[in-house]
């Protein structure tokens, strides 16, 4: 790592590895000296340090923690300051012992190498215990490795929000003008928060980080790898002789995320060491840390960099193309289908609505009463086929004049798809089953049973028939014999679900001319290959809900356009989406 740093620093440092490379490996004998930028220095502006108790959590409901607010001597109210949260926050507030942030911010903004920065210093909460013969409740572990947006959310929406008004303070929204750090479980969970929301976050600092199989930390480094790169800037530290215990190795399991980080072309340092699992070294090198995640702050914001990154995203995606709002406003949009001339047609289901959106964006309601209508496909008559869950019927409408006819009655659905020769096949989640359906005799026939089905799509050739298992992790690949009928069932496509709420949610799907599936999941819109892995998976804008159905539209069929609850998004792509009610088009052989 090239940090500038005084030359008495780098005495300091040059002795540290002097020290290092002789101590024996012991606990004990592990010792780094101190920092010259962690002490006070005559001359330079000093904070204030303010401690308060925050007990009004609902994320975390019934806890009670102390936090610690450093105020910079610079900050005049005049405009909102950066931020740092710390979290295990008593051991990094103190001037005396511990980390010295407060003695570390005064010098490094007196010198112009950090913003004005206000730090949070907060604890992980307690459930006192209700008498004095119960134990009390102690969250920490609950809070920090959890990987979930919980305690990002807790941060954003109740504690950061409870700071400024308590203490009077004006923190900024600018995420590149916000950084998070912590030790051990306080590390992951700090990476965590900035993993979930790099709106809200985008520099991070840990010390022998808990990236192992405690509450799913150990999939990290492989959602890393198969995630579209977020705009983070990230410095890892740890030592050979960290924890190896039930849960992983944190010595290797640091080093496997480094390298997917690495991988995925991130702004990533990394410090190793010989220690054990201890905040020393952490301790030693934090004021260079904090110069190294803090360059450029003023003048270059952190970003992504896919021209260095290994990432599947250079595959599909467009450099400089994001998710773009198409519509929004909606209880909840749903079916997605797109004609020749990129005219988008969308459900919004419990307001029973079909809406029509021309490619120059010109969104319309062209039918107002759809019998709550849920996935819908085109045909290779024109017509736009609806499973209409709410009035018990599949209806076809003729685009031109919106004239509808049923074309089933009596019968539950929730997805549908048309192939080119005109055979309907439908989900039907209330009666567990895979309907198929012809549209001109009207005859109807179910062909699997399947609990809990949902999505449904078929494969470029049309030879086969995809349907997602809704609250697992598998979409189940069909192959259709001449008959229409079903066979060689199997639980083919292995999607990434979300390590705190197992849940998959896979929903509405796609693919693409080439063999690619694009599937609506809990943790996002995932591409999978014919072989039935997940290569990459698309974050949904933050804060957003989930994806619920996908399509490819536009005229070069180019545009991936997503349902996600209340809006509909699109972004530009290096696929080709293959339609349903055209011909089948032959993938080519897949890698195995």
């Amino acid at each position: 790592m090239n940090i500038a740093r005084p030359l008495t620093t780098a005495i300091a440092l040059l002795l540290l590895a002097s020290f290092a490379a002789a101590q024996p490996k012991t606990r004990q004998a592990e010792s780094y000296p101190q920092h010259p930028d962690a002490l006070l220095k005559e001359g330079v502006p000093v904070g204030t340090i303010t401690k308060g108790v925050f007990n009004a959590s609902q994320i975390y409901p019934g806890t009670v923690r102390d936090y610690w607010v450093y105020v910079p001597k610079q900050y005049d109210g005049s405009k909102p300051a950066a931020l740092m949260v710390f979290q295990d926050g008593g051991g990094y507030a103190r001037r005396e012992g511990g980390y010295r942030i407060p003695n570390i911010f005064d010098n490094l903004i007196a010198a112009g190498e950090m913003p004005v920065t206000i730090a949070v210093f907060i604890n992980p909460g307690v459930v006192p215990a209700p008498n004095d013969n119960a134990q009390s409740r102690f969250n920490r572990s609950y809070e920090y490795d959890s990987v979930d947006d919980s305690y990002a959310n807790f941060l954003i929406d109740e504690m950061l929000p409870f700071v400024e008004k308590e203490h009077n303070v004006q923190l900024t929204d600018d995420p590149n003008l916000r950084a998070i750090c912590g030790s051990s479980s306080g590390g992951i969970c700090a990476y965590n928060v900035a993993w979930q929301r790099p709106d809200h976050f985008r520099r991070v600092f840990t010390t022998v980080g808990t990236y192992v199989g405690l509450r799913g930390g150990h999939e990290l480094a492989t959602l890393v790898r198969k995630t579209e790169p977020k705009p983070l800037r990230i410095y890892l530290q740890d030592g050979s002789n960290d924890l190896n215990i039930y849960a992983g190795d944190w010595w290797m399991a640091n080093q496997t995320l480094l390298r997917a980080l690495q991988w995925a072309g991130y702004e990533v340092e990394h410090t190793w060491g010989e220690g054990f699992h201890s905040s020393k070294h952490g301790t030693a090198i934090m004021p260079d840390v904090m110069r190294w995640l803090w360059k450029d702050f003023d003048t270059q914001p952190v970003s992504t960099h896919l021209d260095r990154s290994n990432s599947e995203a250079n595959k599909f995606l467009v450099d400089g193309e994001g998710w773009e709002l198409v519509s929004e406003g909606h209880k909840w949009a749903e079916g997605l289908a797109v004609t020749d001339d990129g005219t988008l047609y969308f459900t919004d289901v419990p307001a029973s609505e079909l809406y029509k959106v021309t490619p120059d964006g010109e969104v319309s309601l062209i039918v107002s009463d759809t019998g709550k209508t849920n996935g819908i496909s085109l045909g290779p008559d024109g017509r736009l086929y609806g499973a209409a869950s709410g009035a018990r019927q599949i209806r076809a409408w003729d685009l031109k004049t919106l004239e509808m006819e049923v074309i089933a009655e009596g019968t539950t659905s929730n997805d549908i798809v048309v192939r080119h020769d005109g055979t309907i096949y439908y989900t039907d989640p209330p009666a567990g089953k895979i309907w198929s359906l012809d549209a001109k005799t009207r005859e109807r026939k179910a062909v699997d049973n399947f609990k809990d089905c949902n999505g449904i799509g078929l494969s470029a050739d049309q030879t086969q028939l995809f349907v997602g298992h809704f609250p697992g992790r598998f979409i189940n690949a069909f192959q259709i014999a001449d008959d229409g009928s079903l066979k060689y069932k199997q639980p083919y496509f292995h999607l990434e679900i979300p390590a705190a709420d197992p849940r998959g949610l896979l929903d509405g799907m796609c693919v693409s001319q080439d063999g690619w599936l694009i599937s609506t999941t809990a943790m996002g819109v995932q591409i999978c290959d014919q072989p039935g892995r997940s290569h990459l998976i698309l974050p949904m804008p933050p804060g957003s809900r989930r994806p619920s159905y996908a399509t490819f539209g536009g005229p070069d069929r180019k545009t991936l356009y997503v349902a996600n609850v209340d809006k509909i998004y699109r972004r530009k792509t290096q696929l080709v989406g293959a339609d349903n009610w055209k011909q089948p088009v032959k993938p080519p052989k897949p890698r195995l």
